[in-house]
């Protein structure tokens, strides 16, 4: 290998830091190779660019698409909630899969580490008092 590929292939970079909601609870998926991987999204608010005109309604968030496939990372997913504040760091990646005769694809954040900044506060906030929010109350904890 040359000089120019070496200093070339030490310059570049994937690493990916987010921290943001959980949209949902993680969710486990057997792949038909037999391999299981956890995936779940997390929402983060978008900058909104500098000198960009405003044109109608633009998007205040991304939804960003995470997998965990080691047995550490999907432990340290499992116990999160919806709307917990989380905090991800990994690489992105596009895979690639068959599904009958067309081959589809993904990109997503292979999650390397990840951690619970924050729990998501109790969903009967807004029903407290209530018997229901009183259930939930229970149910949170």
């Amino acid at each position: 290998m040359d000089q120019s590929t070496d200093d070339r292939s030490s310059s570049h970079r994937n690493e990916v830091v987010l921290v943001g909601r959980l949209a949902a609870p993680a969710a486990d998926k057997q792949l038909p190779s037999g391999d299981v991987l956890t995936s779940f999204r997390v929402i983060v608010d978008r900058v909104p660019r500098r000198g960009a005109p405003a044109r109608g309604k633009q998007a205040t968030v991304d939804a960003i698409e995470c997998v965990a496939w080691t047995a550490a990372t999907r432990r340290a997913t499992s116990s999160w909630r919806q709307h917990d504040l989380v905090e991800v760091h990994g690489t992105l990646h596009r895979r690639f899969w068959r599904a009958g005769a067309a081959v589809q694809s993904v990109c997503e954040v292979e999650v390397t580490t990840a951690r619970r900044v924050q729990k998501a506060a109790c969903p009967c906030v807004r029903r407290r008092g209530s018997r229901a929010g009183r259930a939930l109350s229970a149910a949170w904890a």
